[in-house]
């Protein structure tokens, strides 16, 4: 199944993109986050935020073919 996967922020510039899929069967969203952290072990140094279909969900939540999942970092504005 592929799975599209957004990054914002500060996560775009540790990952090296805006824009990716990834294949993946049967997954839920936490071990795709550990999965993309393994690859990218710079990430562990930041709170994500992520959300599926643009709405945020538990991390439990299984991912399902076609789905967008974004990651960012937590911002704070004023």
């Amino acid at each position: 199944m592929t799975i599209n996967i957004l990054f914002f922020g500060a996560t775009a510039d540790v990952v090296g993109t805006r824009r990716t899929q990834m294949e993946s069967q049967g997954i839920i969203v936490r071990d795709l986050l550990q999965q993309i952290t393994a690859d990218h072990p710079q990430l562990a140094r930041h709170k994500l935020l992520f959300a599926v279909n643009q709405e945020y969900v538990p991390s439990d939540t299984e991912v399902n073919p076609g789905d967008e999942i974004a990651i960012f970092t937590a911002v704070s504005g004023g």
